[in-house]
């Protein structure tokens, strides 16, 4: 079968820049890797939680069987957006099939031609590829650079049009934060509307006295002058799923126009039990939540801002090993020695930026992140 020249040429220089992808097979080595914060994805008593809540309400279907709008709008999606909207503190919760269906979905559908999205330059690819299905014009400014922000802000104020504030409340890839208390005041001066993805948020910050894991806008009590968060459910809640929080407007909004939610199958009732399951675990996990705390300062207290990118409290921790060759050749020394730490290359960071990205979790053990951030200091 013939497959096109230019195609074989692009997989021919991803193999000559050591940059080629390929799917791997889950191990059973010590986790460093995965996005499953707080362990929910291997939660027995929510595992066994989701099924008595489905037999209790009789809901043996394996599949949803339409689009929500069709035949899909089984009756958990109700509880479950009443209960993300009450926990979130938001007027309405939209429930989305992944977190890149929920990013594409809102910035395709919401900023119309002639808006302005000033988005930052690290923004997950799911934000980005929304942005180019936009009809609006998009800038981006330089990573939590409010200075730089605000510049374009006065570029683009005396415009007629709405402008769109874009950001991440934890970054995927460097794990830091934005202020977001400077942002939100920017934002209110040039009357901008903001938008906060929560992807790395969700389950890991929160109300500061008895977190919850409610995401970084609610631990700074934020979430009446935030437009729209964006939630996604496959990190700390270790399911799938997500979901666009505002107000009744927004929601009704995008159930008309939001093609990633409109012409979609929906989730099956057995998915989004799950997601309402893990959310009321999640709302007893004070004692998981502060021990993912812990193992964050431990990890920043053991290595030094010199190798590790950022000290935020996050569960995202970065070590810059410039080079798509020696960042794998150290992540496959740490996997030989019995630890999943994953290398990340450009081109999915810069050229220069390629780094071990080490995930924090609730079962990972100060013995384990000792014994990892040694051998890793004996390649540094």
């Amino acid at each position: 079968m013939k497959f096109p020249k230019l195609l074989q040429d692009k997989l021919e220089t991803r193999k000559l820049s050591n940059a080629l992808r390929s799917i791997q097979p889950q191990t059973k080595l010590i986790d460093f890797a995965s996005n499953d914060y707080l362990g929910f994805s291997k939660n027995e008593a929510i595992f066994k939680n989701v099924h008595h809540y489905l037999m209790t309400k009789r809901l043996t279907h394996n599949g949803a069987t339409g689009s929500r709008l069709l035949s899909g709008n089984h009756e958990v999606y109700f509880e479950a957006e009443s209960y993300i909207a009450n926990f979130h503190q938001s007027e309405a919760a939209l429930i989305y099939n992944s977190g890149y269906d929920a990013n594409v979905g809102f910035f395709s559908a919401v900023p119309q031609r002639n808006d302005i999205i000033l988005y930052d330059e690290f923004s997950h690819a799911s934000i980005r590829d929304g942005i180019q299905m936009s009809l609006s014009k998009a800038y981006k400014f330089k990573h939590n650079d409010l200075v730089d922000l605000e510049k374009l802000l006065q570029r683009f104020s005396t415009t007629n049009t709405e402008i769109y504030i874009v950001t991440e409340s934890v970054f995927s890839m460097d794990g830091d934060s934005p202020e977001m208390e400077k942002l939100v005041a920017i934002c209110q001066q040039y009357d901008a509307l903001l938008v906060v993805d929560e992807a790395h948020a969700l389950g890991v910050f929160g109300n500061e006295h008895k977190s919850k894991g409610e995401g970084l806008v609610q631990q700074y009590q934020l979430q009446d002058k935030v437009f729209a968060r964006i939630i996604t459910f496959g990190k700390a809640l270790g399911c799938h799923g997500a979901a666009i929080l505002g107000n009744h407007s927004l929601k009704e909004y995008l159930i008309n126009f939001s093609r990633s939610l409109i012409y979609t199958t929906a989730l099956s009732p057995h998915a989004v039990a799950t997601i309402l399951l893990a959310y009321k675990e999640l709302a007893k996990s004070e004692k998981r939540i502060q021990k993912l705390v812990e193992n964050s300062i431990f990890f920043n207290s053991i290595v030094s801002p010199k190798h590790c990118m950022t000290q935020f409290q996050s569960s995202i921790k970065s070590i810059v090993i410039p080079g798509n060759e020696k960042v794998k050749q150290i992540a496959t020394y740490l996997q030989d020695k019995g630890f999943d730490v994953k290398p990340i290359l450009s081109p999915t960071v810069p050229i220069g930026q390629e780094r071990l990205r080490f995930c924090l979790h609730t079962y990972n053990s100060k013995k384990e992140i000792q014994q990892v951030v040694s051998l890793l200091l004996l390649k540094l």
